[in-house]
C-alpha cells in the first residue's frame, strides 16, 4: 500500500511516532501540485490542508483514493475524510475523524491501520471532541490568568498534578498554536456563547 503524504518535518515525526505495518510505503510530498503526480497511490494526506479553493479542487482530482484532511476548523461540506491533526493530537494511537461515506469509512479504518493507529469517528462539527473540550480548559485558564486567579506556571503544574495531563493548559496552548484555539473558539462562539474566547487570550492569539 502506498500513501501519499504533504507535510512538514514536524508533522511528519508525528505521523510516524506509532511506526507502520509491514507492506506499507509513505512517499513525502512539500506541495500540494504533487499530488497530481501520484493519483495511482492507494490514499493521500494532507497533513498542511488550507481550505482555498484552489487546494480543494487538486483534492477532488485525486478522490478516486481517499482523502485525508487535517481540518479541525472547516464546517463546509468537502467529499474528504476530516481528521483531528492538531499537534500533540497526531501522534496519538487513535486518530478522531468524521466521514459521511460508509464505504469510505471502511476504507479508512484499513488505511489508519497501516500507521497502526485506530479511527475514532465523530460527528462533522468544528473541533470534533478532543478539540473542543481542551479549547474550553485553556480559555478557563486564561480568565483565570486575566482575572488574577493565579499564574501561568502555577496553573500549568496545578492541570499536570491534578489531572494527569501530560502538559498544562499554556504548554499545550504553545504546543498547538494560540491562533488555532482561538479560531476554534470563535467558530464555536457563533452557536454557543460559552465559547467566547477570554479577553486575554484573544489579546494573544491576534498579537
Amino acid at each position: 500500500m502506498q500513501i501519499v503524504v504533504l507535510s512538514n518535518e514536524a508533522m511528519k515525526e508525528e505521523l510516524m511516532a506509532t511506526g507502520m505495518q509491514e507492506g506499507t510505503e509513505i512517499k513525502w510530498i512539500s506541495s500540494e501540485n504533487e499530488f497530481l503526480h501520484n493519483k495511482d497511490a492507494d490514499a493521500f494526506f494532507d497533513l498542511l490542508f488550507q481550505p482555498e479553493k484552489k487546494r480543494i479542487e487538486i483534492l477532488k482530482q485525486i478522490h478516486t483514493n481517499p482523502v485525508f484532511i487535517n481540518d479541525n476548523n472547516n464546517t463546509a461540506e468537502l467529499p474528504f475524510i476530516r481528521f483531528n491533526g492538531w499537534p500533540t493530537f497526531l501522534c496519538r494511537n487513535i486518530l478522531e475523524a468524521s466521514c459521511s461515506n460508509e464505504i469510505e469509512k471502511k476504507k479508512a479504518e484499513t488505511i489508519i491501520s497501516k500507521l497502526n493507529r485506530k479511527v475514532e469517528w465523530t460527528p462533522a462539527i468544528p473541533g470534533f471532541i478532543t478539540s473542543r473540550v481542551l479549547a474550553m480548559i485553556i480559555n478557563e485558564a486564561f480568565f483565570s490568568l486575566g482575572e488574577g486567579v493565579s499564574t501561568r506556571n502555577d496553573i500549568d503544574i496545578a492541570m499536570k498534578l491534578g489531572t494527569n495531563y501530560p502538559y498544562g493548559p499554556f504548554e499545550w496552548s504553545e504546543k498547538i498554536g494560540l491562533k488555532n484555539i482561538y479560531s476554534l473558539l470563535v467558530e464555536l462562539n457563533k452557536t454557543s456563547k460559552r465559547y467566547e474566547p477570554a479577553p486575554f487570550l484573544k489579546k494573544e492569539a491576534l498579537k
